[in-house]
């Protein structure tokens, strides 16, 4: 195989939603593989339905998840003039006529079998009796999808037509196009769409987000990518947790499913989690740093400390500061949640004057001392640690509490126990 060039499109019509991003994935890691080139192309020929700021979306989606692209992106707009001479040339072959302003591609014949090996659904046949003459250049003088897309793919060079499954009914346009310059079309792989959890076209409700909002909401760009790289495409082996260059390594047009995908958000959710418990702490404090640029307080090295401890237990970026927060301010206790607290604001003073009377403040000698006042007092352990829980992050669920208060400091914790016994009493 020659190297290969292949081409994501998309119209700037909106933020592309993770559907169109995964194709733009499949496209850069099968070029990459290969050593070939992956290029950004910004089909806006459909000037009524432009969104603006579209194209800056467009990018930023590819920048956040590394998918860079090679050379200059090509804009359809810009090319108005090469359009206009292709026409030309299938006027005076005379495939194309005029049309109330518009022009025709012009089928020749009616009786042919429009057929191509498709690289996922093998082959596919079309009569062209089903076809009737289509546009090829609109009334505004800008082409449509079909006519632009076909020149472009044949002026850059494009081995590879990577898409979706939707464009397999216009193919058939397409290889009479590239019959009627006199061009080899280039391979053709079209892939099922992802669906949703009721098997029907993913909604926004089951998933059909941009990446940008993903990111927003806390999911890691590793994640996304491992995540959508699965959905439609099998890997060698049981290997799960994959990095862009693993998966660059891996990737193959055979190893693509004909079967569409079903999105699962809980999938998603356990690739996020895994790759946030993957983070060294530095790298960890620069993801939450950037999740929330306008809290100061994330930028100490508390929060490169306290990764192992929290890093595990969350599912994005965005519920780090309901169990983080505590390390950085004191927590406002929650009465609902004290009432539920065992042993009385007695048994918790002497508790805290235990761990203030401690000579070192680590998490060993935390646990033995809380230990040895529970077995002395002859109270459960796990009641201590409870009271401990709440008074030091207000919740019953925290992350380990000898790291924990080891971090938050002595006076702290004493003082945020002193702070539970009063309302105990």
């Amino acid at each position: 195989m020659k190297q290969p060039r292949v081409r994501y499109g998309p119209s700037p019509t909106g933020i592309p939603h993770i559907g169109n991003i995964r194709t733009a994935l499949f496209n850069y890691l099968f070029a990459k593989n290969q050593n070939g080139k992956f290029f950004l192309r910004i089909e806006d020929t459909d000037q009524a339905r432009i969104v603006p700021g579209a194209v800056e979306k467009i990018k930023e989606s590819l920048k956040s998840l590394n998918l860079t692209w090679d050379e200059d992106i090509i804009v359809q707009s810009k090319r108005l003039d090469i359009y206009q001479k292709y026409l030309n040339d299938l006027k005076s072959k005379g495939f194309a006529y005029e049309d109330d302003g518009a022009w025709r591609f012009k089928i020749q014949t009616k009786d042919a079998n429009i057929s191509w090996q498709d690289e996922v659904h093998g082959t596919v046949s079309f009569l062209a009796n089903v076809i009737e003459d289509f546009v090829i250049v609109k009334s505004d003088g800008y082409p449509t999808y079909h006519f632009a897309s076909v020149v472009d793919d044949h002026d850059m060079g494009i081995t590879h037509v990577m898409r979706g499954d939707e464009w397999i009914s216009s193919t058939p346009k397409h290889i009479l196009l590239y019959e009627a310059f006199g061009w080899q079309h280039p391979q053709f792989v079209h892939l099922p769409p992802i669906l949703g959890a009721d098997h029907k076209k993913l909604s926004k409700r089951e998933g059909a987000k941009s990446v940008l909002e993903y990111i927003k909401e806390g999911y890691l760009p590793e994640a996304i990518v491992n995540f959508l790289a699965l959905l439609g495409w099998s890997p060698i082996g049981e290997q799960e947790i994959f990095s862009l260059g693993e998966l660059v390594s891996q990737f193959s047009l055979e190893r693509i499913n004909k079967n569409s995908p079903i999105f699962n958000i809980e999938k998603l959710n356990w690739f996020n989690q895994e790759w946030i418990k993957s983070l060294p702490p530095e790298e960890f404090k620069k993801k939450i740093e950037f999740q929330f640029p306008h809290k100061n307080a994330y930028k100490s090295t508390v929060t490169a400390s306290i990764a192992p401890l929290v890093g595990s237990r969350i599912t994005t970026l965005n519920d780090f500061p309901k169990i983080a927060d505590p390390f950085y301010e004191e927590p406002k206790l929650d009465t609902l949640i004290v009432a539920t607290t065992p042993l009385s604001g007695v048994t918790i003073n002497q508790y805290a004057q235990k761990l203030e009377a401690l000579d070192s403040w680590n998490p060993e000698s935390i646990r033995s001392g809380t230990v040895s006042f529970a077995e002395s007092k002859r109270v459960a352990l796990k009641d201590l640690y409870r009271n401990l829980g709440v008074a030091t992050f207000d919740s019953t669920v925290t992350p380990p509490l000898p790291e924990s208060v080891t971090i938050i400091g002595k006076d702290k914790t004493i003082k945020r126990l002193d702070e539970l016994a009063k309302l105990k009493k």
